[in-house]
């Protein structure tokens, strides 16, 4: 071989061997500052855990209430969030109350950074406060008692507010959002709309070939590992086991995206690593009682959207109980939380749209396409969009008729109509759907009921079982030292902790990477090392996504031959040929009461004036579109801003929108027909309401269609031309009645 051969010195080989040098010099920096990160990590994980209340909040808070205070205490805390300087709140406006979940992390997710579920609700306007937690949990504390208090706390902030024009609005997060519906139920008279984000309500739903978390109890055994795990605990049941088996889901990310992305971006990925990583490795625990609950009536028993679950003072938990508006908030990426287990619970309580309507209730969902479990409450790009928008219209939703709803954004541009009526940078409108839309997203077949019914069965047998013979003896043996020194050697813990500065090595680490950024050389972007590098990368990631693929995939299998044995059905008492159903019928209490309520609106749909007229016939002009929009709800806003007359409050012009709703709903001829009756005998009374209304229904788009035959009916009922415009006309005084 000669030198032409290799093309030395300045020819491609002296070019490859360049990038190489150049590739080298820089990983091996990388490999340095990355080191110096994770013990960065490993302190900042030490000063968090010694806090008395380690949080994740980035605002200031005042303490309002003390859970640890309380007659039945607990380890949870009210605080008012302190507006960072340029937020302007009104006072007046309802409050809004975050409430994280207490799932194995610390508390504050929801106000993570600003652009978070507190961010955007104070930059709506609203007062905020928040429901946190400390580490341990408080003797004897259960979570009857974490509802009971919550109760105590909201009621607290309508105190605060006795001039704010709704009821708070409460934002639950994953498992704070049960926790919430649960406390809903029983005091439904504190809670404005609620919105649940990412959180599990019907325990068994699923598709076949995802969401394999949902068949971990039955594979386990059911709940005695639980039990068992407290007990080692001696009584209380380390979190950072919900965090593993949240990383469990997703060991692609666990064990390689999550640090290489760190480190393939060393020099700026630091402080959104370690931000995240201060909530992350914050692990708290849970007393045994509030564990077990968890599990057996929620996980593996599956009883809340059942209304099986009883309260000590005997009161059941009745989803159906709830009266304030529910936005539910789930997506398709979130391999935690699927759509179905944070819909099917409407399956449960509801035959169809019309029995949700005869409780009074009214539940938007929207599903987002992609994003994963914890982007649902962290995200940004969430924040601004979703939770922005829902605190921006949260007086849309209070005010919704009863029914079901799909919320879908569209973004504002040049071309929106009536963009001044726009809030934000989304047109939010909520469209009307039937319980066949949530059907249709999947869900189980009578057969994986029977699967699931089985496994409870079998978890209870287990559980009885581990209490009598193994239990006595594990409380004897594990003292609280022992507890102790096995929470401190959990591997989430270990591994923060071997990183860190106690770790001699990781000084030198701390030398070599202050000198490093001084000499820092990275690597040119089309560096043909740094493309290898990536390529790797993504072949580690595709075989442990295959490698979790066939886990998945292989104890699906196991959960439904196992469970799906009729010899193990007979067994443990069901019927293998049964065709189970959980849809739930309507208490005889409430059927009464309810032809009640429709005795009297029939007898009342005469009566009333103008105002009443009016919302009538928006509601059945409007209702031939299937959707409210928001720039409707604005205009209509608007004009009760601008004109005339008594000002209803908001649980008012609620209330009369609803009454007028029920009315079209049962009669829709007899409550069109008395519509003249209600009218003022004054005409230009008469054209300016009716010009007000076509001003609101024109907001969001042409009136044409059925909207147009509508309005033209409407226009003959009020004795007006449908074109007749408000530009010679009175204004429209909301007080005037018909003579």
């Amino acid at each position: 071989m000669t030198m032409e051969n290799l093309n030395l010195p300045g020819g491609p080989m002296s070019g490859i061997v360049a990038s190489a040098v150049e590739y080298m010099v820089d990983a091996g920096q990388r490999s340095v500052l990355f080191l110096d990160i994770m013990r960065q990590r490993g302190d900042q994980y030490r000063e968090h855990v010694a806090q008395t209340a380690p949080h994740v909040l980035q605002y200031a808070a005042e303490l309002i209430i003390d859970g640890r205070k309380l007659d039945e205490p607990v380890n949870y805390a009210l605080v008012r969030i302190i507006p960072p300087k340029g937020v302007e709140i009104d006072l007046e406006r309802r409050p809004f109350i975050v409430v994280d979940p207490r799932a194995g992390h610390g508390p504050g997710i929801g106000g993570f950074k600003a652009d978070s579920e507190i961010g955007v609700a104070m930059k709506a306007g609203h007062p905020c406060y928040f429901i946190g937690f400390l580490p341990e949990p408080m003797p004897g504390q259960t979570i009857e008692r974490i509802a009971r208090a919550e109760a105590l706390f909201i009621e607290k902030v309508i105190s605060l507010h006795p001039k704010a024009d709704g009821k708070p609005c409460v934002i639950g997060n994953c498992q704070a959002g049960w926790a919430v519906m649960i406390l809903a139920s029983l005091r439904p008279e504190l809670f404005g709309p609620l919105i649940i984000a990412g959180a599990p309500l019907a325990y068994w739903a699923g598709v076949h070939g995802k969401y394999p978390m949902r068949y971990a109890g039955g594979l386990l055994g059911g709940s005695w590992l639980t039990a068992l795990t407290s007990d080692l605990g001696a009584g209380k049941f380390d979190g950072a086991w919900l965090v593993q088996n949240f990383e469990n889901q997703n060991p692609s990310n666990t064990l390689w995206t999550k640090q290489y992305n760190v480190y393939s971006k060393v020099d700026t990925e630091a402080d959104r690593y370690l931000d995240f990583e201060r909530w992350w490795g914050g692990h708290v625990n849970l007393n045994a009682e509030e564990i077990q609950f968890i599990v057996d009536e929620l996980f593996i028993g599956n009883n809340l959207a059942a209304g099986k679950i009883e309260m000590t003072d005997g009161q059941t938990v009745d989803l159906r109980n709830i009266r304030s508006p529910i936005v539910v908030f789930c997506s398709k990426g979130d391999n935690v939380t699927p759509p179905q287990q944070a819909l099917d619970w409407i399956l449960e309580c509801y035959a169809d749209v019309d029995e949700i309507r005869a409780y009074g209730q009214t539940i938007v969902y929207t599903v987002h396409e992609s994003i994963g479990h914890l982007g649902i409450f962290v995200s940004g790009g969430v924040a601004k969009k979703q939770h922005a928008e829902f605190s921006s219209n949260i007086d849309l939703i209070d005010v919704l008729p009863p029914g079901l709803y799909e919320a879908t954004f569209e973004a504002k541009g040049e071309e929106t109509r009536s963009s001044d009526l726009v809030v934000g940078q989304w047109v939010m409108r909520c469209e009307a759907r039937t319980l066949d839309d949530i059907r249709a997203m999947g869900g189980n077949s009578p057969e994986d009921e029977r699967r699931f019914a089985a496994a409870k069965r079998v978890s209870e047998m287990n559980l009885a079982a581990y209490r009598k013979f193994v239990q006595p003896w594990i409380k004897k043996m594990v003292t609280p030292q022992m507890a102790e020194t096995m929470r401190n050697l959990h591997p989430l813990r270990l591994q923060y902790e071997v990183l860190s500065s106690r770790n001699p090595w990781m000084g030198a680490v701390r030398t070599a990477a202050e000198e490093i950024e001084e000499k820092r050389k990275p690597v040119a972007k089309d560096n043909p090392f740094l493309a290898f590098q990536e390529q790797m990368s993504k072949q580690i990631v595709h075989a442990l996504d295959s490698w979790r693929d066939a886990q998945e995939a292989l104890s699906e299998t196991i959960f439904l031959n196992v469970y799906g044995s009729p010899a193990l059905q007979a067994a443990v008492g069901i019927d293998p040929k049964s065709e189970p159903s959980r849809q739930r019928e309507m208490p005889a209490e409430h059927r009464a009461m309810l032809e009640r309520r429709i005795a009297e609106l029939k007898s009342r749909m005469g009566e009333g004036g103008l105002r009443e007229a009016a919302i009538r016939s928006l509601l059945y002009i409007g209702s031939a579109r299937g959707m409210v929009d928001e720039r409707s709800i604005e205009a209509l806003r608007r004009v009760r801003r601008d004109y005339g007359g008594a000002r209803l409050t908001l649980p008012e012009f609620k209330m009369l929108v609803r009454e007028q709703f029920f009315m079209l709903l049962l009669d829709r001829d007899g409550a069109l027909a008395a519509i003249p009756r209600m009218l003022p005998e004054d005409v230009a009374q008469r054209l300016a309401a009716f010009a007000m209304m076509r001003e609101v229904l024109s907001a969001s788009g042409e009136i044409t269609g059925e909207r147009a035959s509508r309005l033209q009916r409407i226009a003959a009922l009020f004795g007006v031309e449908a074109g007749e415009g408000p530009s010679k006309i009175a204004p429209f005084d909301p007080k005037a009645k018909a003579s």
